[in-house]
């Protein structure tokens, strides 16, 4: 071997050597069969991945981000949506209150501005516009706006109102209501519920008659609750018919509310089978309250439990609240993942005035978001249990804005006391701060003397 080619060999040991000593463990346990540029590559991949792992979770990210812009969009439209449902309602609701105290010039102004409008209830706004304006004596513009009523509104459930209306107002002679008439109303009311009581069979086509002419709505109303207080068979199938759709989408609701008042199985049935046919939300929620007034835990839980429309079981969940239906609701927020509706079950559990599961939630629930709902539920309950219960989360809790929701919680009790306390002893002077500050709005002895002390400081 020649002293070049011994160099050579050696100059490449070395190499090869340092080349093994630079490379991973790995590499190196492979021994120098290992190409000594494969480090450099293995580096330059590995960081290739982590950056594509990154854009990954960047995208991921963004995803997210845009998903729950939609959500927040989404809600947004729900709740433009809603508050214009509760304006259109608030109008109605002004409207039919100017009837009952026969301010009919008022009245026709809203229900006019109402048809406007377009809403859900535009046909029921013309039937009372018109209503309204044969009161006034305005008996062509009332005809008017009945033929108005009946063109755009052909399938309306306000027609047959409408065409009894139509007939009495082609009848009169275009005066003004008198005061003596509505005294003769309330008088006709008076000697009909005395027929009821002693000869209900002579009453009945009466009441019939008044429920689907062109009286007042005071004087449907009353002639429908005293149908529903007589308890007859007949009168029950009366009622079941106006339940189920038969006359104005009004006295249908007022039905079903009279159905669960004064009904017993048999009504509740009646109820159950409209609340399986009907598509009308509203008469849905009205059943919804009739199985409250009944007691009906087993329909309020059923409709909790299947019910698609989220309202519709929103309703539920709070009605079971209100006939104290606890164990439903523990079965239902055992198994429910929406946190919106589980919020909703807390809420009912503070309508039932169950303390007991809202500390249980509020000390294990692993949401913060629902800890803090029960926190705040409980702070609406106003006894010890509740009171003891916040003092033990407070003292255990490290989150701040878990703390700071049971000091809102003291607030809602009135529990200035409590609040004195914390406001002693928090080393935080963010708690400490809001801890006195709800004192400064309580107005109580506790909380005053408290803040003396501290301005003698």
């Amino acid at each position: 071997m020649t002293n070049g080619n011994a160099v050579r060999k050696t100059s490449i040991a070395w190499i090869a050597t340092t080349a093994l000593l630079l490379a991973p463990a790995g590499m190196r346990a492979r021994g120098l069969k290992t190409f000594p540029g494969r480090s450099a590559g293995s580096l330059q991949d590995s960081q290739e991945a982590q950056e594509k792992e990154q854009e990954k979770r960047e995208r991921e990210q963004e995803a997210r981000e845009r998903e729950d812009e939609k959500r927040e969009r989404e809600q947004e439209a729900r709740e433009r949506a809603q508050e214009k449902v509760e304006r259109l309602q608030e109008l109605y609701d002004d409207g039919r209150e100017d009837l009952d105290e026969d301010r009919y010039d008022r009245a026709a102004a809203k229900f006019k501005q109402l048809a406007e409008m377009n809403g859900p209830q535009a046909d029921a706004a013309l039937y009372w516009k018109a209503y309204a304006e044969n009161r006034l004596g305005k008996r062509d513009t009332a005809l008017t706006t009945i033929a108005d009523l009946k063109r755009r509104f052909p399938q309306s459930r306000w027609q047959k109102d409408a065409s009894a209306l139509e007939i009495e107002v082609k009848q009169s002679t275009g005066q003004p209501v008198k005061p003596a008439d509505q005294s003769d109303e309330e008088l006709k009311m008076l000697a009909i519920q005395g027929l009821m009581n002693s000869d209900s069979e002579r009453a009945m086509p009466l009441l019939e008659k008044v429920i689907n002419g062109a009286g007042s709505p005071r004087e449907k109303s009353k002639a429908l609750f005293v149908l529903a207080q007589s308890g007859s068979p007949q009168a029950r199938e009366i009622l079941g018919k106006i339940a189920r759709g038969q006359s104005n989408p009004e006295l249908q609701r007022k039905a079903v509310e009279y159905l669960g008042l004064f009904g017993g199985a048999q009504a509740r049935q009646t109820l159950a089978d409209v609340y399986a046919s009907s598509g009308d939300a509203s008469v849905k929620h009205a059943i919804l309250r009739s199985y409250m007034i009944g007691g009906d835990h087993e329909r309020l839980f059923a409709a909790a439990k299947s019910e698609k429309d989220e309202s519709l079981r929103r309703e539920a969940i709070r009605q079971l609240g209100l006939v104290h239906g606890t164990s439903e609701l523990e079965q239902l927020y055992q198994t429910e993942s929406s946190p919106d509706v589980r919020r909703e079950i807390l809420q009912a559990f503070f309508l039932a005035g169950d303390s007991g599961r809202l500390v249980q939630a509020a000390q294990g629930e692993k949401d913060a978001e629902l800890r803090r709902a029960a926190i705040r539920n409980l702070g609406l309950i106003h006894s010890d249990d509740s009171g003891k219960a916040l003092q033990e989360i407070y003292s255990k809790e490290t989150d701040h804005e878990v703390k700071a929701e049971v000091l809102n919680a003291y607030f809602l009790q009135g529990n200035a006391r409590a609040l004195v306390a914390i406001a002693r002893s928090e080393k935080d002077p963010e708690l400490k701060k809001t801890a006195v500050s709800k004192l400064t709005l309580m107005h109580s002895k506790e909380g005053t003397d408290y803040l003396m002390e501290l301005l003698q400081k």
